[in-house]
């Protein structure tokens, strides 16, 4: 994953990604728009207020349509007009509380969104790649201590997770009926919990601990034994790249693919607060107050070993620095720092 490698791929290239406006969209477009990339973006308007795609002004620098996944007619006329080359699946209604709340909405979104992007796909000549990305929680969770490898069931428990599964199958259904002849690859990438600057989401823990130590109160922390394969927001956005990329000089790279830390990075909830608070400083610290809540995994953790021996990837920030990194750059937002030329910076960090 050499950032050169990528300047020299996606220069030029007309890329499409769907869900550019949210957190991990945003951080993905940057980077592609970086590398050179003519990027579009299709996404509702973002989520929350401050948000990474307005701090960082991306609606300057990406072709941003805002639109709504499950609108078919709107998303055909989109591919129609842009003809994209590579496609990122990003769009997703992404939290597990949220899916209790209103699950025919994640339904909808997760798994007839995916539909309505392969059927683009499918009637759109000019795509050569697509990714659909979607997450560790795919898994049939045993509660086992060994990480899920991707030939592992799927089955996810709650909505969220489960309506993810189902947007695989749709996925690997969609590629064995329309795709064996080779003209599109497709790849679905499954990645653990990220964390790094700009993430303003609710019921996500870093965006929790960074409202508390704003406002100067303890952290709640609703399940601190809980353990999950945290990793830098960086990480699975080069591999997305990286995918993408081989797989539209050879097909023979499409498949499945792990994205997440190594083991001594899948900690528990308590131990990602201890880091934030030592990272963030000023006497921070947490508590722990369950609060009841629907049912959430309590031990998931990813085996990797296929896309480290594919692409000869290894993680470059253990959680510690992850931690660290997401600190830097809410410190800078808050002191009102140039973030666009901030992110930069990080990318840059990342790939020396």
């Amino acid at each position: 994953m050499k950032w050169n490698e990528f300047c020299d791929f996606y220069k030029g290239k007309k890329v499409l990604i769907t869900g550019h406006t949210g957190f991990k969209g945003s951080w993905l477009s940057r980077l592609l728009v970086k590398a050179g990339a003519s990027v579009t973006g299709y996404s509702l308007m973002p989520s929350t207020d401050p948000n990474l795609f307005e701090v960082i002004g991306l609606s300057d620098t990406v072709n941003s349509i805002i639109g709504d996944i499950r609108d078919l007619k709107h998303l055909k006329k989109v591919f129609l007009q842009e003809e994209p080359e590579i496609v990122f699946h990003l769009a997703a209604q992404p939290i597990v509380r949220d899916s209790y709340k209103d699950p025919v909405y994640t339904y909808e979104t997760n798994v007839m969104g995916t539909v309505n992007i392969l059927e683009c796909i499918r009637l759109t000549p000019s795509v050569k790649s697509f990714l659909n990305v979607t997450t560790d929680k795919v898994y049939e969770n045993k509660e086992w201590e060994y990480g899920y490898r991707e030939n592992d069931p799927l089955d996810g428990y709650d909505p969220y997770s489960n309506s993810k599964s189902c947007s695989e199958l749709v996925t690997h259904s969609y590629a064995k009926s329309f795709f064996s002849d080779g003209r599109v690859a497709i790849s679905t990438s499954r990645a653990g919990n990220v964390i790094g600057g700009g993430d303003f989401a609710n019921d996500r823990i870093i965006p929790d601990c960074i409202r508390a130590a704003e406002a100067g109160h303890d952290i709640i922390v609703r399940n601190p034994h809980s353990t999950r394969p945290y990793q830098h927001v960086l990480e699975p956005l080069a591999i997305y790249m990286t995918i993408a990329m081989k797989q539209y000089k050879d097909s023979g790279f499409q498949g499945y693919y792990n994205v997440g830390p190594d083991d001594r990075d899948c900690v528990t909830t308590g131990v990602l607060a201890d880091l934030f608070c030592e990272a963030w400083g000023q006497g921070i610290k947490w508590i722990d107050k369950f609060e009841g809540g629907p049912h959430e995994a309590n031990f998931l953790k990813l085996d990797c070993s296929k896309t480290k021996k594919v692409f000869g990837w290894y993680p470059r920030y253990g959680v510690k620095e992850a931690v660290e990194k997401t600190v830097e750059w809410t410190k800078a937002y808050l002191e009102g720092a140039d973030m666009p030329a901030f992110m930069d910076l990080q990318i840059k960090e990342f790939f020396n």
